[in-house]
């Protein structure tokens, strides 16, 4: 008979062996098909880069995308980028958006759109404007970077740098931020923005102009002809 102990390491290396090859598996992909005027590679290749080009199509089941030229490349496919009149969208998400270039990682799921990109979240009735975007749908975050610019109902708000939490709704700005509502207008080092409550906090060369009751200041042109008439009506 053998010794316990034997038995026992016997064990502790089967079921070791067992919890090494479950996580050795691969992740599930997901189906992805594409389609274009011409294309370019080795046919049934995965590991090797294909081109796509003339309207270059790509879908799969969380992302749609359409360009002038797209490259699929990697294990699986598992990175493509695209270039040329860029539009897609996140099924998921409900977001639409466009770019001049793009990088996607199928497997962090996470998209770099670049060159006027923008982004249209359908559901909060938001778009959004910046030279570099980039999208995490697993997280629903948004980072974008230089001319920013987010549109949302009533609200126009700009600055350098900014973080939109789509889930939360929160907008974070920073460098010479700025939140304008109708006629009243906010600036800022960086401005923390809640979009469904309007809270706002500002933070470092604070100032504002806020109209009372509604009524809309009347402009410098308005002002001079007012004066012009007072100055007729006493003659």
């Amino acid at each position: 008979m053998r010794p316990r102990a034997f038995w026992l390491a016997s064990v502790s290396r089967f079921l070791l062996a067992v919890f090494a090859a479950f996580f050795a598996l691969p992740l599930a992909a997901e189906e992805i098909t594409f389609r274009a005027d011409t294309m370019s590679g080795r046919a049934g290749s995965k590991e090797d880069m294909t081109r796509l080009a003339g309207n270059a199509q790509v879908f799969t089941e969380s992302i749609e995308i359409r360009a002038d030229s797209i490259e699929l490349s990697g294990k699986e496919f598992r990175y493509v980028s695209a270039a040329g009149n860029i539009k897609g969208s996140y099924k998921d998400s409900n977001l639409e958006f466009e770019c001049q270039e793009l990088n996607y990682d199928r497997e962090s799921k996470v998209v770099t759109l670049s060159g006027d990109a923008k982004i249209i979240d359908k559901d909060n009735e938001v778009t959004a404007a910046a030279q570099m975007i980039e999208y995490n749908s697993n997280s629903d975050i948004a980072v974008l970077q230089i001319e920013v610019k987010l549109e949302q109902k009533k609200n126009v708000c700009s600055s350098a740098y900014a973080v939109y939490r789509k889930k939360e709704q929160m907008l974070e700005l920073n460098g010479s931020a700025k939140v304008v509502q109708d006629d009243d207008s906010f600036a800022a080092q960086s401005i923390t923005f809640n979009m469904d409550t309007e809270e706002i906090t500002m933070d470092g060369n604070v100032r504002g102009s806020v109209t009372d009751d509604g009524t809309k200041a009347p402009k410098k042109e308005e002002k001079e002809e007012a004066k012009e008439g007072g100055e007729e009506k006493n003659e």
